[in-house]
């Protein structure tokens, strides 16, 4: 089973590819892991490609026209960042800026500040969670105040509710899997169901990821039940036949190992609740847009 990152996961599975050994894994979703034509690592997560997808569209679709982009100059986020560019652009928007930052940034206000400037509709940023606290902090001191922000990671995670208060307020998030999902499946039932048994068991609700990371082993376990053996050729050829639906959602991977199944949610932060509202299916909440500007919380 794979460990936590992009990075850390393209170390690890380079050697168990050097060696013949099934990966498999649920916290490494840049694109670049899955182009090097490897036949031993499966990734149960939605690519980082299609991190912002469902929220764009949902953006989009209430009249957003422009947007600003900053990331983290490492594998995920770049993954994350290119593929925001991209749907952007294929749901109408256009790309106002684009800019880059080193990992374990201090300051990002001369970025804020140059896209205050730009007023776009639309802020996305794309880092891990001490960059999305960076990114509402900055953008409230410096009064910038775009109609929506989406960062891909942090707001869906109560940590950062808790830690930002009010200004968590509007912010959305992809997610890769949220207790109030509409997934069900053979081993742990519904979403919810699996929640409460975490709970029970650690003494705190589950994050997105530890749910995915409860379905990598679920996926190899079930490869190998199916395939009634231990041995690793048949078990790899039962991961690349699988096709399941389990409490984080389905699960069918392609050639590369990428699981080709799952769409990919997204969550905004509504009256300090983390609230599902894309894609449809999966919603429990409207979109608000505009968010609340800085000086009205």
């Amino acid at each position: 089973l794979g460990p936590y990152s992009s990075s850390m996961t393209a170390a690890a599975s380079a050697i168990a590819e050097k060696y013949g050994m099934i990966m498999v894994e649920g916290n490494g979703a840049s694109e670049s892991l899955f182009d090097r034509g490897f036949q031993n690592l499966f990734a149960v997560l939605t690519p980082a490609g299609n991190y912002t997808q469902s929220a764009l569209q949902a953006l989009a679709a209430q009249g957003a026209e422009t947007v600003v982009v900053a990331y983290e100059d490492t594998a995920f986020p770049s993954s994350a960042a290119e593929g925001a560019i991209f749907w952007a652009e294929e749901y109408g928007m256009e790309v106002l800026a684009v800019e880059t930052y080193p990992k374990d940034i201090a300051d990002v206000s001369a970025i804020m500040t140059k896209f205050r400037e730009l007023d776009p509709d639309v802020f996305v940023g794309g880092g891990h969670f001490n960059d999305a606290l960076l990114f509402v902090n900055a953008a409230e001191e410096l009064n910038f105040n775009p109609q929506g922000m989406v960062i891909t990671v942090g707001p869906s995670n109560p940590e950062f509710v808790t830690e930002m208060g009010p200004l968590a307020e509007d912010v959305i998030g992809p997610t890769q899997w949220e207790r109030t999902m509409a997934w069900d499946g053979p081993y742990f039932g519904t979403a919810e169901a699996y929640a409460q048994l975490y709970e029970q068991t650690w003494g705190e609700p589950p994050t997105y990821q530890a749910a995915e990371s409860t379905a990598a082993g679920l996926a190899i376990q079930a490869a190998i039940e199916e395939a009634g053996t231990l041995n690793m050729d048949e078990v790899r050829q039962a991961l690349f036949d699988l096709d399941i639906m389990t409490f984080y959602g389905p699960i069918n991977f392609d050639e590369t190992g990428k699981n080709v199944a799952k769409p990919m949610g997204a969550i905004q932060v509504q009256d300090g609740s983390i609230n599902v509202i894309a894609p449809t299916e999966a919603a429990v909440s409207d979109l608000t847009y505009p968010l609340t500007p800085w000086a009205e919380r």
